[in-house]
């Protein structure tokens, strides 16, 4: 049980999200504070460790991501809620990530490694939960013919299905991707879906021989395929949604088990021009 030292500061904290919240409705104003996109030398792959025995409370994001009460409208190209909360509240503030159905709707932010954010709030205070966060290396601006092809999201796997915690459903129901098909992922600029067609667990030792985490880049076809088609060996399940050459990708990786540093893995592409969620209704339809 939390202590009443530890519930009080809680409460504050989220009181003052919720102050956040009411700025952000509003809609801020002022000039965006440009992030850096650094591209080094191909990095491991974070630890982001299941938190199933250090459960601790996660309103600040959980009221933060309040999709009611934050404001979308596009100023100059950026949203009025990127401006804001990059702006007033954290310039590493580079999207958001919602996969309907689930408990997953959080900001995205981008450090200047892939281990800060494992234990900093989207305040920069050190909070266990961590924060949504996209691998240092990727792309994800205004000019989409430059964002990365493989955007990395990562997140915890807490035991309150907080942050990446609530993927775990896709694996304790094998059928749930029948529910859960789409992730939504927004820029600063635009918000995009993609459908889900695979579900693997992978190896995130340094060692691994698939080292998905140093994949934003295809170089080529064969490249590309190839991400693919470990994907697909790996998933739990087979999902029948076709992927070629030249679509974009989105990955969320969260801890599977510490005994042996693997990771669970929803992947998904971008929807075409054209598509729509209805253009998978069959796909997705269950018997």
């Amino acid at each position: 049980m939390a202590s009443k030292k530890k519930k009080k500061a809680n409460n504050t904290r989220i009181a003052a999200v919720a102050a956040i919240i009411a700025i952000v409705a509003a809609g801020g104003a002022g000039t965006a504070i440009a992030l850096n996109n650094h591209r080094p030398e191909k990095a491991q792959e974070p630890d982001v460790s299941v938190s199933e025995r250090n459960q601790t409370d996660s309103g600040e994001i959980t009221a933060l991501a309040d999709p009611v009460n934050v404001s979308c409208g596009a100023v100059n190209g950026m949203s009025a809620r990127a401006r804001t909360l990059r702006e007033h509240y954290n310039a590493d503030y580079v999207g958001w990530v919602t996969v309907p159905n689930t408990e997953v709707d959080y900001p995205i932010v981008i450090g200047d490694d892939n281990a800060y954010y494992l234990n900093h709030g989207f305040d920069h205070r050190e909070y266990e939960p961590g924060t949504i966060f996209m691998d240092f290396r990727d792309k994800f601006g205004y000019d989409e013919a430059d964002q990365s092809d493989n955007i990395i999201l990562y997140g915890h796997n807490r035991a309150d299905k907080s942050m990446f915690g609530s993927l775990r459903t896709y694996r304790q129901d094998l059928d749930f991707y029948h529910d859960a098909p789409f992730i939504e992922l927004e820029s600063n600029y635009k918000k995009y879906t993609y459908v889900i067609f695979a579900l693997p667990i992978a190896d995130g030792k340094a060692t691994a021989t698939w080292r998905f985490w140093d994949m934003e880049e295809f170089d080529n076809q064969q490249a590309f395929d190839d991400f693919v088609a470990n994907a697909r060996e790996r998933s739990l399940v087979d999902i029948p949604v076709d992927v070629k050459y030249g679509d974009k990708l989105v990955t969320l990786s969260t801890c599977y088990s510490d005994a042996d540093d693997s990771r669970f893995l929803v992947i998904g592409r971008r929807l075409r021009p054209g598509e729509s969620a209805e253009t998978f209704a069959k796909a997705f339809a269950r018997d």
